[in-house]
């Protein structure tokens, strides 16, 4: 999701163009690491992505508000679109893939007696986080527009 001023050129935005953005993928390492780690480890990563998503909102309403001319329906708008597309791109839909991903795979491990196979189901969550953050975000962003950015014009 790309945030342009009124001139149309990209600004820097440092949940979205930092280091920083890696706390919205928190989860997904959670998800991971879900069989090896206890339930409140994955739980805090949970958290940290939901933190991360939230100091994003939270950014974005303000940069809003400090807009000349915004109202608070604008304000409104503009914190409910970053806070459902983060949510939906960062947490709920990549959460819940890598989770069927490392399920799927401990099973097939097991129903086929892979021997030494107690870390492949965590190798391959990690190893698909890269491969499944562009498609998702695209997804999200044509279910933004066509569902919930349309309703609000």
């Amino acid at each position: 999701m790309s945030d342009n001023n009124n001139n149309n050129k990209q600004t820097y935005d440092i949940y979205r163009d930092s280091n920083l953005r890696f706390l919205g993928y928190s989860n997904e390492v959670g998800e991971a690491f879900r069989q090896l780690w206890p339930k409140h480890i994955v739980n805090l990563t949970y958290g940290i992505a939901v933190a991360y998503v939230l100091a994003d909102t939270a950014d974005k309403g303000i940069k809003a508000h400090e807009k000349q001319g915004s109202t608070n329906k604008d304000v409104a708008i503009r914190a409910g679109d970053v806070l459902t597309w983060q949510m939906f791109a960062s947490v709920i839909i990549p959460g819940y893939t890598i989770n069927r991903l490392t399920k799927g795979t401990s099973y097939l491990v097991k129903r086929f007696k892979v021997p030494n196979a107690r870390y492949i189901p965590t190798a391959i969550g990690l190893a698909s986080i890269p491969f499944i953050i562009s498609p998702i975000d695209k997804l999200v962003d044509y279910l933004m527009d066509e569902i919930y950015r349309k309703y609000l014009k």
